[in-house]
C-alpha cells in the first residue's frame, strides 16, 4: 500500500512540475530581430527646394512683335520669394510693364481684355510663388493656361524661363537697380538735325538691353530711318556699314562691358575699342551715363 501511495505522489508532483515549466515558457515575451532600415523623417513639400539667391534667364527676340522676354527670381529660405516676368523692346523705350502701366499698351482699352497685361502678369507671378514649381503652369498648344484664374495672356515664356533660371542655379546680381532708363540730348544738333536718345533696361542688376538712336523734328527715329534706307551712310558716305548696324554694335559692347566708360573716345567723339564702329559715339556714352544715374 505504501508503495502505491509513493508512486501516486510522484506522478502528481511530476505533472505539476511540467505544468509550471509550460507556464513559465509561455510567459516569456517574444524577441524582435534588429533592423537596419533607416527611418526617413517627413519632409515638408517645397522646404529647402531651391538654393537661396538670385536667378535670371532671358528668351529670344520675337521678330514679329519686337519683344524679348526675361525672368528674374529670388529665392529665400529655399522657396521662391519674388518673380519679375517682363519684356524688352528691340525698338527701345521702356520695358513692357512700364509701358503698360503708363497706358501705352492698352489690352483693355484696345482689345477689350478682362485686365491689362501687367495685371495678368502679376497674377501669373503670384501663382508661381504659391505653387513653387513652373510645371504647375500647365500650357495649351497656344502657350496659354487654364490653371490661373483671370489670366488669358500667353504665359509660356514665364513657365519656360522660370524653369530655365532655376535649373541654371543662382547668378551674381549686377551693381545697378532694376528698371528702364531713358536719356536724351537737350536739343537738336544744328548740323545733323538729330537729337540723340538712349534707352537702357536693367534686370538682375545688369544692363540687358540698350538702344542708341535719335529723333528729328519730324519725330522720326534714327535707327528706323537707317533700317528703311533713308539715312544712307553706305550709299552716300561710302561707309562699311549702315548707321543702325554700327549703333547696334555699340549697344552690344555696352551690354558686354556693363559700363559706358569702357567706350573710350578720341577728340572727335569716335572710338577704336569697338570693331567696325566708325560713327560718333559720344552721345551714346554721355547719355548712357546720364540714364544710369537713376540706377546707381
Amino acid at each position: 500500500m505504501k508503495k502505491k501511495w509513493t508512486i501516486l505522489l510522484c506522478s502528481v508532483m511530476l505533472v505539476g512540475l511540467l505544468a509550471a515549466c509550460g507556464n513559465e515558457k509561455d510567459a516569456t515575451p517574444p524577441t524582435t530581430e534588429p533592423t537596419n532600415e533607416a527611418v526617413t523623417p517627413a519632409v515638408t513639400e517645397g522646404q529647402d527646394k531651391y538654393q537661396d539667391g538670385a536667378y535670371y534667364a532671358e528668351g529670344t527676340l520675337d521678330e514679329s512683335s519686337g519683344w524679348k522676354p526675361y525672368v528674374v527670381l529670388s529665392v529665400k529660405d529655399g522657396a521662391i520669394a519674388t518673380v519679375d516676368w517682363n519684356f524688352v523692346s528691340s525698338k527701345g523705350g521702356p520695358d513692357k510693364k512700364t509701358l503698360d502701366k503708363a497706358g501705352n499698351y492698352g489690352m483693355k482699352a484696345k482689345g477689350n481684355a478682362q485686365a491689362d497685361w501687367y495685371e495678368q502678369a502679376a497674377k501669373a507671378e503670384q501663382f508661381l510663388i504659391e505653387k513653387q514649381d513652373p510645371a504647375a503652369i500647365t500650357l495649351d498648344g497656344e502657350g496659354k493656361t487654364d490653371a490661373i484664374t483671370g489670366v488669358s495672356i500667353h504665359v509660356n515664356d514665364l513657365a519656360v524661363l522660370a524653369k530655365q533660371a532655376l535649373d541654371a542655379g543662382p547668378t551674381e546680381p549686377g551693381a545697378y537697380k532694376d528698371g528702364s532708363y531713358h536719356a536724351e540730348a537737350a536739343e537738336f544738333d544744328p548740323a545733323s538735325g538729330w537729337k540723340g536718345t538712349v534707352d537702357l533696361t536693367v534686370a538682375n542688376g545688369k544692363i540687358i538691353n540698350a538702344f542708341f538712336s535719335g529723333v528729328n523734328e519730324a519725330g522720326e527715329d534714327k535707327q528706323a530711318n537707317s533700317i528703311e534706307g533713308k539715312y544712307g551712310m553706305k550709299a552716300n558716305g561710302g561707309s562699311i556699314a549702315e548707321w543702325h548696324e554700327e549703333a547696334q554694335a555699340a549697344q552690344d559692347f555696352l551690354i558686354e562691358k556693363q559700363d559706358p566708360a569702357a567706350i573710350t573716345m578720341n577728340g572727335e567723339g569716335k572710338t577704336d575699342v569697338i570693331s567696325g564702329v566708325t560713327i560718333h559715339v559720344s552721345d551714346f556714352v554721355t547719355l548712357s551715363q546720364k540714364a544710369l544715374e537713376g540706377a546707381n
